[in-house]
């Protein structure tokens, strides 16, 4: 390549960064879609509204909601790959995520392959929750009775390689019993259910499910995290209750497809960390149960590569199949 050609490509080059450093300094200039791959009623369908309103407050255009709830979050999220990279059509996904990249290696996408990470938005414990009429007080009776009567209790997720499927999984092994998964297309449906006695058990977020428990609608067998939930402070943790060293939550954040430009996903993780980091947002996520999480765009993408590799190894070892 001779000089003249090098200066040209200089200029273009310049004139590229210029143009994408414009394009975000102006974004956004239209409405911005959240595509939730599950059902309304939800964490992730929750704290995306949240999200939204608190997004478009800060950058001025509106942030719409979408579910697009089926196949274990498959499909919304192939909707989000497909789309423009240009920052208007944002994924709202979850642990769901990278738990699938080795349960459903079959999918239309590759999460790190197809998405750019933006950032987290929180984190918060599940509770294990059970019908009134199962005749189980505390977690070592039911592990009592599932040992007992191999495969005769049920417990309700919101789809295979959620959070709550992969909490129950956990369980079965690690506690050594056979428990039947019922996935539903979202949590509502699975919540509805259980508090119906349609199935007894299910393992959903301390943020959706605490006043239920409160209310007796369902009863709290324990909770999942390291250290007891500060919302239901009287139940004991799995770990605690009999199944040493278990923990299991669910955590929620922002992506978009691969090919975004990088100054617009800047402009987003900072506005989101902002959101997440004001005091009114962190009392007002403690009350429910949830705390902030707050990363870079790069400390956000090499937590997910670690969790993809984590759930691979407890998938593989505990032989999980979709059902």
């Amino acid at each position: 390549m001779n000089f003249k050609n090098l200066i040209v490509l200089a200029l273009s080059l310049a004139a590229a960064g210029i143009g994408t450093h414009a394009a975000a300094q102006n974004y956004p200039s239209k409405p911005v879609k959240i595509i939730v791959p599950f059902a309304a009623g939800g964490p992730a369908d929750n704290y995306a509204r949240f999200m939204a309103q608190r997004l478009q407050d800060a950058l001025g255009q509106p942030f719409v909601v979408d579910d697009r709830p089926g196949a274990g979050s498959v499909i919304g999220t192939d909707a989000v790959a497909k789309s423009a990279p240009d920052g208007y059509t944002l994924l709202l996904m979850s642990n769901t995520h990278t738990v699938n990249e080795s349960l459903i290696p079959n999918k239309p996408f590759q999460l790190m392959r197809d998405f750019v990470a933006i950032a987290p938005i929180n984190y918060s414990d599940l509770v294990l929750v059970a019908n009134p009429a199962l005749p189980a007080a505390n977690l070592k009776e039911l592990i009592a009775q599932a040992k007992a009567k191999p495969g005769r209790i049920n417990y309700a997720s919101s789809g295979p390689g959620t959070p709550y499927h992969m909490a129950g999984e956990l369980f079965k092994s690690m506690a050594g019993v056979s428990l039947v998964h019922i996935p539903y297309r979202g949590s509502s449906g699975a919540r509805t259910d259980v508090i119906g006695g349609q199935v007894e058990l299910m393992f959903d977020a301390v943020t959706t499910m605490a006043e239920q428990v409160k209310s007796g609608k369902v009863r709290a067998l324990a909770t999942t995290g390291k250290v007891r939930s500060d919302v239901l402070p009287d139940v004991p943790t799995v770990s605690e209750a009999g199944v040493p060293g278990y923990e299991a939550t669910i955590w929620l954040g922002l992506m978009a497809p691969k090919g975004t430009p990088k100054a617009v996903v800047d402009k987003l993780n900072e506005a989101v960390s902002k959101i997440a980091a004001q005091p009114d947002v962190k009392q007002q996520w403690n009350k429910q149960g949830a705390a902030p999480m707050v990363m870079t765009p790069e400390v956000f993408d090499k937590y997910m590569r670690d969790d993809i590799a984590k759930w691979g190894r407890v998938i593989k070892a505990a032989n999980i199949k979709v059902d």
